[in-house]
């Protein structure tokens, strides 16, 4: 019983970062931490960029969860689990396939093409607005029609 509500820990957290993702990027990051968000919306000259400072955090966040519930295993290590797990998916989805921090990889798949297209989209303007599409994993239905 404890593994199955270890899972479902893992499995809620993922679905929370997602929601949560969006919703700081859409009003925190698009809003008062722009100033650090928006070197993400801009030309490229480095690998790094001042909005990597987001990732960092999450990670610190989830590796202290991990430690503080290392012990016993509790509801704190699954959650840090969890949320660690959201950050390999966003490194693989956002920075190696949306944008190419790595050799991109080549993909028919129509939801990774759908999700390629709304960010794409998202990046259109290097100002704080007009944006839309503020989602990882989830974004509108619009995105995912053939052309």
């Amino acid at each position: 019983m404890q593994v199955l509500l270890n899972i479902l820990t893992v499995i809620f957290t993922l679905a929370g970062m997602e929601a949560f993702s969006w919703f700081i990027h859409k009003y925190l990051f698009h809003g008062v931490l722009w100033f650090i968000h928006k070197s993400h919306h801009q030309q490229k000259h480095n690998w790094l960029e001042f909005n990597d400072i987001f990732s960092l955090l999450f990670a610190a966040l989830a590796l202290w969860l991990m430690w503080v519930g290392h012990i016993t295993l509790d509801h704190y290590f699954w959650i840090g689990t969890g949320i660690s797990i959201y950050g390999i998916i966003y490194f693989i989805f956002h920075d190696w396939f949306i944008h190419n921090r790595f050799k991109s990889f080549k993909t028919h798949n129509s939801y990774l093409l759908g999700i390629r297209r709304a960010h794409k989209i998202h990046h259109r303007s290097t100002e704080r607005n007009p944006a839309e599409e503020f989602g990882l994993l989830v974004v509108g239905k619009k995105w995912f029609k053939k052309k």
